[in-house]
C-alpha cells in the first residue's frame, strides 16, 4: 500500500523562509522523535507549497535517523483503495492491525475525507490505534481541518491535539533561493536579472515557478546567447502579463518578440532544434543528458540524428533492463546507473549480478558509528561484546545478542557493529530490521525466486538483524532462518541480533531458533543511566551549538527517563522554545518548561530577524476547544493552534 518516494524530496532540497520555517521545523522534530514531540502533525496550505515534499522529507530523514522504522507514505486515495479491498476480501480486521505495526505514518491528501463517513471512522481508528502505541501521524490537506466539509468533530478534535499548521505563499526573497537551487539542479546558467525577473511572478505557486523556469531553459537551450532580462520577460509572455509585471507596450512587445523569433529563426539550424526538445524530454524523464549536451556544444556535429536515435536505444534498454533488475531485486529500483545511457555496460553488470544473488541486502546505516555511542557501566559489557565482534567476528561471541527495552540504543548498536564490520576487506554486511527481512523473503516467495533469495543472503560475511521478537508466528521465515543460521556458523560469518525482550520470553519462536540464539554471547542493554544521558546530552548540544550549557546537560541528565528516545524529544522541545522566543538554550529555559513555572512572553521588537518554532504547553496551561492565537511581533508570524 506504500506508495513511492521521490528521492528528491528531502529536508536539504527544501528551501525555508519566513512562510514555511515554522512548518518545517515541526516537521524535522517528529522526524527526529516520532511519536513524541506533535502527534498528529498537520500540515495544510494550497496547491505547489511544499506540503507533498515535506511529508516525504519526513520519512526520508526518519529512515536515515533509524533505518528500522516501519515508515508508510500513502495519498489517501491508496487508504480509500486498500480499505475497500480489504473490506471486499473480508480483511477488515486484519487491515487494521497492520497500522499497529508502523512506526510512522504520512497521510496525503486528506481533504478528500469531505463527506466520507465510513473512511472518517476508519482513520479514526487508526489515529487512536497509534497514538495509544506513541506512533507518529502526519497529515497534510490543501486546506485546513475546519474547512473540510463535514468531518467528524471526533476528528477535528484528534488534529486539535497535535499541530495544525499551514505554508504562506512564499516571498519574494524565498522564490529567488528556490528558482536559483532548481537552475544549479538543472545546471543552468543565467544573466544577472533573469532568474529575479521569475521570482517577480506575484500569486504563483512552487509549481508555477519551477514551469516558468523551464520555459526559460528551453528557450536558452536553442538560442546561441544567453537571456537577458528584457528577453526573460518576453519568453514568459503570458506569465508575465497575468503577474501584472511592469512591462514594455503592446506595440513594442510585439515587435521586440517578432525579433527575437526571427534571430533565432535564423541563427538556430535545425538539427539543433531537436537535439533540444531531446534534452528537455530525457531530462524530464530523469536520465543524464550529457551526451545530448555535447552535441549542442558543437558547431558541425557529424550525425546529429544518429547519436539521437542511438542515445533513444540505449534509453530503451536502460528501461528493459531496470524492469529485469526490479522483478528480481525491487531494491534496486531507482538505482542511478539505469539513468545514465552512457552506462548501458555497468547496468548489464548489475543486473547479471542480481541474476546470480550477487546484489547484497540492505547494509547497516552510516549515521550510526561506534565512536557516537555513550558508554556506561551498566551498558560496558555490551559495548566490549561489540567491540570484540567488530576485531575478531565469528572467533568471539557468534551469535552476539543485544536485548534491552526500546529506546537503550539496540539499533545504535546493532548499526554501528555493521559498519564496523562493513570496513573489512570484501566484507558484505546485511543489516536490516527483521520486519524488511520477513517482507524480502515474502517477495521472493511472490516471484518464485526463493532459491535466489537464498543465494543473495548465503554470500554475506556478517547478517545483522534488528527486532527479531518480530518473527512471532512467522514459521517460514523461522524456518529459512534456521537453515541460514547454520550455514552461517559453518562459514564462519559474525551474526548480531537484538531483541526487545529476553530469549526466554520469545513468544511465537520456535525453541530450535531460540536455542541456537542462546548459543551465543546474550548481552543486556539496561535504562540509560545518568552517564550516558550526560554523554548523549552533551553531543547533542554540541551538534546544536558549539557552547555548550553545562548546567543545562546536568540539569538534564539528572531527570529521569527511561529512554534515549525521550531524553531527545525532551531536549528537543527546549531548542524549539528558544528558537521561538530567540534566546539561547539554558538550564532556566529547561526548568521553566519542565517544571510547569507559567512561561514568559516572546520579547517584543520592532526590528528584530524573524524566528519561527514550535514549543508544547506545560501540562499546567489552561486548555480548551477554542483556538489560541501567540502573539507575535508581526501579525503575519501568528500560529494558530487547535488543542484539545
Amino acid at each position: 500500500m506504500t506508495a513511492d518516494l521521490n528521492p528528491r524530496f528531502r529536508f536539504d532540497t527544501f528551501v525555508v523562509g519566513s512562510a514555511n520555517r515554522l512548518a518545517v521545523s515541526a516537521a524535522k522534530s517528529v522526524a527526529e522523535s516520532p511519536g513524541v514531540a506533535y502527534n498528529p502533525l498537520f500540515i495544510y496550505s494550497g496547491p505547489g507549497l511544499g506540503k507533498t515534499h515535506l511529508l516525504m522529507a519526513v520519512a526520508h530523514a526518519a529512515r536515515t535517523i533509524n533505518p528500522g522504522l516501519v515508515i508508510e507514505y500513502l495519498t489517501l486515495d491508496d487508504l480509500v483503495e486498500a480499505f475497500h479491498a480489504a473490506v471486499a476480501a473480508g480483511q477488515g480486521e486484519a487491515y487494521r492491525r497492520r497500522f499497529s505495526d508502523i512506526d510512522v505514518l504520512l497521510i496525503d491528501d486528506v481533504q478528500f475525507l469531505d463527506k466520507q463517513r465510513e473512511l472518517q471512522a476508519e482513520l479514526l481508528r487508526i489515529i487512536n490505534t497509534m497514538q495509544t502505541a506513541s506512533r507518529q501521524i502526519v497529515l497534510a490537506s490543501d486546506r485546513s481541518p475546519s474547512e473540510i466539509g463535514s468531518l467528524d468533530e471526533r476528528l477535528n478534535q484528534r488534529f486539535a491535539g497535535g499541530l495544525i499548521i499551514d505554508i504562506a505563499a512564499p516571498d519574494y526573497e524565498t522564490r529567488v533561493a528556490i528558482v536559483r537551487r532548481h537552475a544549479e539542479e538543472r545546471k543552468s546558467e543565467f544573466s544577472s536579472g533573469v532568474l529575479e525577473t521569475v521570482a517577480s511572478l506575484a500569486n504563483t505557486n512552487v509549481r508555477e515557478l519551477i514551469g516558468a523556469l523551464n520555459r526559460l531553459i528551453a528557450f536558452q537551450a536553442v538560442s546561441d546567447q544567453p537571456l537577458d532580462e528584457k528577453q526573460a520577460r518576453v519568453v514568459l509572455g503570458g506569465i508575465a502579463a497575468a503577474a501584472n509585471l511592469p512591462a514594455a507596450s503592446d506595440d513594442e512587445f510585439s515587435s521586440f518578440l517578432s525579433e527575437i523569433s526571427s534571430t533565432v529563426a535564423q541563427q538556430v539550424e535545425a538539427w539543433r532544434t531537436r537535439v533540444a526538445v531531446a534534452v528537455l524530454r530525457w531530462e524530464g524523464d530523469g536520465y543524464r543528458i550529457s551526451r545530448l549536451n555535447a552535441l549542442l556544444e558543437q558547431d558541425t556535429p557529424p550525425d546529429p540524428d544518429l547519436v539521437l536515435k542511438q542515445y533513444a536505444a540505449d534509453v530503451e534498454r536502460l528501461q528493459a533492463l531496470e524492469a529485469e533488475a526490479t522483478d528480481i531485486d525491487a531494491s534496486l529500483g531507482g538505482n542511478p546507473v539505469f539513468r545514465d545511457p552512457d552506462l548501458v555496460a555497468e547496468a548489464e553488470a548489475l543486473v547479471a549480478r542480481a541474476r546470480e544473488g550477487a546484489t547484497p541486502p540492505p547494509g547497516p546505516s552510516p549515521f550510526w558509528q561506534l565512536a557516537d555511542f555513550a558508554e556506561g557501566p551498566g551498558n560496558r559489557m555490551a559495548v566490549r561484546a561489540a567491540l570484540m565482534a567488530v576485531e575478531q567476528p565469528a572467533l568471539k561471541y557468534n551469535p552476539l545478542v543485544i536485548v534491552g527495552p526500546s529506546g537503550t540504543g539496540k539499533t545504535h548498536l546493532l548499526h554501528a557493529i555493521g559498519n564496523g564490520l562493513a570496513r573489512r576487506e570484501a566484507a558484505v554486511v546485511a543489516c536490516l530490521s527483521t520486519q524488511e527481512f520477513v517482507d524480502d523473503l515474502i517477495a521472493a516467495i511472490d516471484r518464485d525466486r526463493v532459491s535466489w533469495w537464498r543465494t543473495r543472503y548465503r554470500r554475506v560475511t556478517a547478517f545483522l538483524l534488528d527486532d527479531i521478537q518480530l518473527l512471532h508466528s512467522k514459521e517460514r521465515t523461522q524456518e529459512e532462518f534456521f537453515w541460514l543460521f547454520n550455514q552461517l556458523v559453518e562459514d564462519q560469518r559474525q551474526m548480531v541480533f537484538t531483541s526487545l525482550v529476553p530469549l526466554n520470553e520469545l513468544e511465537g519462536v520456535e525453541p530450535r531458533v531460540v536455542s541456537r540464539l542462546e548459543g551465543g554471547l546474550v548481552v543486556h542493554l539496561p535504562p540509560p543511566e545518568r552517564e550516558v544521558r550526560l554523554a548523549v546530552l552533551e553531543r547533542l548540544l554540541r551538534e546544536h551549538d558549539e557552547s555548550v550549557d553545562p548546567e543545562l546537560a546536568e540539569y538534564l541528565a539528572g531527570r529521569n527517563v527511561d529512554s534515549i528516545r525521550t531524553l531527545q524529544g525532551v531536549l528537543q522541545r527546549i531548542i524549539n522554545a528558544a528558537e521561538v522566543r530567540d534566546e539561547p538554550v539554558s538550564a532556566g529555559l529547561a526548568r521553566e518548561l519542565l517544571e510547569g513555572v507559567a512561561p514568559r512572553q516572546p520579547r517584543r521588537s520592532s526590528g528584530g530577524r524573524r524566528l519561527s518554532g514550535v514549543v508544547s504547553l506545560p501540562a499546567a496551561s489552561v486548555r480548551s476547544r477554542e483556538k489560541m492565537i501567540w502573539e507575535w511581533p508581526d501579525s503575519t508570524d501568528r500560529i494558530v493552534e487547535d488543542l484539545r
